[in-house]
Formats: C-alpha cells, sequence, structure tokens
C-alpha cells in the first residue's frame, strides 16, 4: 500500500512500506539500494559513487557506470577507475599508450615531461631515460652549474 509523503522517508514524494520510496521529490534522483535480498528506492540529492545521475522530466534516476569506470559523470565518461585500470580521456584502460605513464596513485595515464619514464604529474619525474640525469623530479642531460653527476645512480649531485 502506498502512502502520502508525510509518512515517508525525507525526499520521497511517494512510498510503500515494502519499497521505500515509489517517487521523488523535485529535483531529487531516484536509486535503488539493496537491503540485503531487496531493494528500497530512495531519493537523493545526488547520486552515490559508481553512479550518475539522468534527468527527465518524469524521473531523475541514478544509473551504474560501466564495469571498469570507479565513477563517471555519464554513461560514456569515467572520472575513476577501479585498480589496476587507468584513466585515459574519459576511460579506463588497462594499459597506457606510448609517452604516458601508468600512474597507480591516480589511477589515470599521466603525461611525463620529455626524457622522463615514469612521473607523478607532468613535471615530477620519479625515473628518467638511462642516459639521462636525473635532479629534483627532472631529468637532464648535464648537471646544472654547482651539481656533478653520479655516474652509477645516474643522479645530479650537490658538488661538495
Amino acid at each position: 500500500s502506498s502512502s502520502v509523503s508525510r509518512l515517508c522517508p525525507a525526499g520521497c514524494a511517494t512510498c510503500s512500506s515494502l519499497n521505500g520510496c515509489l517517487s521523488c521529490k523535485p529535483r531529487l534522483f531516484f536509486h535503488l539500494e539493496l537491503d540485503g535480498m531487496r531493494q528500497r528506492g530512495t531519493c537523493l540529492s545526488s547520486c552515490p559513487r559508481g553512479h550518475y545521475g539522468m534527468r527527465s522530466p518524469h524521473i531523475s534516476t541514478c544509473t551504474r557506470c560501466k564495469e571498469d569506470c570507479a565513477s563517471c559523470f555519464s554513461e560514456n565518461f569515467c572520472t575513476h577507475c577501479h585498480p589496476g585500470y587507468f584513466l585515459l580521456r574519459g576511460k579506463c584502460e588497462n594499459s597506457c599508450p606510448n609517452g604516458l605513464t601508468a600512474n597507480t596513485a591516480l589511477r589515470e595515464c599521466t603525461e611525463c615531461s620529455i626524457g622522463c619514464e615514469v612521473c607523478v604529474r607532468r613535471n615530477m619525474c620519479v625515473r628518467c631515460r638511462a642516459d639521462l640525469y636525473f635532479l629534483h623530479g627532472q631529468c637532464h642531460l648535464t648537471c646544472p652549474r654547482g651539481f656533478q653527476p653520479d655516474v652509477q645512480l645516474m643522479q645530479c649531485i650537490l658538488q661538495g
């Protein structure tokens, strides 16, 4: 038996004791939550992680993102990926193309500066190409003034 909104959980326009919300108040998203084995309707101001909001004149609903997508903006645009996947232009890929580093911390393909093989972000390198010297997150062909090359570690070290 459906009831009037004053007995319903917050945000519901109509509801039933068994299924929770059946419809939502304006501007709220209808979302089915798993409650044990049952699904219960809830009304939310924004969709939970792993879902995106779809607005329509009659009902606005929360829709699940694609499999490999941890959170998304729309059906075809991911904003975060699950572990083991890397975000590239709104898609989750299992590897990054050449010139881009698979950043495991951010789970995205990061563009590195020239000569850098692995970076945390564009101007913060963690591993340089074999023939370059590393200094303060940058890769150098020769060490800058005041620094000397350590050929073993391929790093620029402060001249003592």
